[in-house]
């Protein structure tokens, strides 16, 4: 059974090897095997074709019952993906654990500057992504406003809230939309969330350090703009303008 070279790409990128491929997708077409008859049809060595099926296994892409000699059955594909995707989060979440709690602290130690104190930031890539570093910063308090103009940042910026949240850290999120404000508070019940209308722009203040302003587009047809700053000054001002804001909003009830 030929694969396009596209799909063969992606089950690669997946993590899985020519063989693992080639196996798994015998299975898919003949259906439940055993480890000499995937070999046969797939092509798989057969000195190979154990140690294939056992790392396929362990991926979570095949499973085997108790015979003699073992029976081979193919996951649904979605299936596999879901095992895949969940094994990818697990794995990121420790790194994103070990990094927070060993490598940054380090870093913060150093009193040599090696970025600028203020970015520009263009296209939702880069500010994504200077959110999420940001943002996994935090150790003590963090504070996001969203006007409705800037909702497309809503769910990429709430995604990364529930980390912090587990840490300890005290999250206080401002938005000019009612629903989607019920909407968050249902997914992160440990964040204070509240509503407000007449905002101008939005962002994230971090410990009262580190700010990312989201400015939204500067006209039709071009990129979302952001200001990343550590400047101590511009981060303080950002945190007494959103407590002004947090002052005279709305409570959910």
């Amino acid at each position: 059974m030929e694969l396009s070279q596209k799909a063969l790409n992606a089950l690669q990128e997946l993590g899985l090897t020519d063989y693992e491929v080639k196996a798994y997708v015998s299975l898919l077409g003949y259906g439940a095997q055993t480890a000499a008859e995937v070999s046969r049809q797939s092509g798989v060595p057969y000195s190979k074709v154990y140690d294939v099926l056992g790392r396929l296994e362990q991926k979570g892409w095949v499973e085997s019952d108790a015979g003699r000699p073992s029976t081979y059955y193919p996951k649904p594909p979605n299936v596999a993906l879901e095992a895949f995707k969940a094994q990818r989060e697990s794995t990121y979440q420790a790194y994103e654990r070990l990094i927070a709690d060993e490598l940054m602290p380090i870093y913060e130690k150093r009193d040599i500057k090696e970025r600028p104190e203020v970015w520009i930031l263009k296209g939702d890539v880069n500010i994504f992504g200077k959110l999420r570093e940001t943002m996994s910063a935090c150790r003590q308090e963090m504070v996001i406003a969203l006007p409705g103009e800037l909702r497309s940042f809503s769910s990429g910026a709430f995604d990364l809230i529930q980390p912090l949240l587990s840490r300890g850290v005290a999250v206080a999120i401002l938005l000019s939309d009612e629903d989607a404000a019920e909407s968050i508070k249902a997914t992160l019940p440990k964040a204070e969330v509240r509503v407000r209308d007449g905002m101008f722009g939005g962002g994230v203040v971090c410990d009262a350090k580190q700010v990312v302003l989201l400015l939204g587009r500067s006209g039709e047809g071009t990129p979302h703009m952001a200001i990343w700053a550590d400047h101590p000054g511009l981060a303080m001002f950002a945190k007494s303008y959103f407590d002004s804001l947090w002052a005279s909003s709305k409570v959910l009830t």
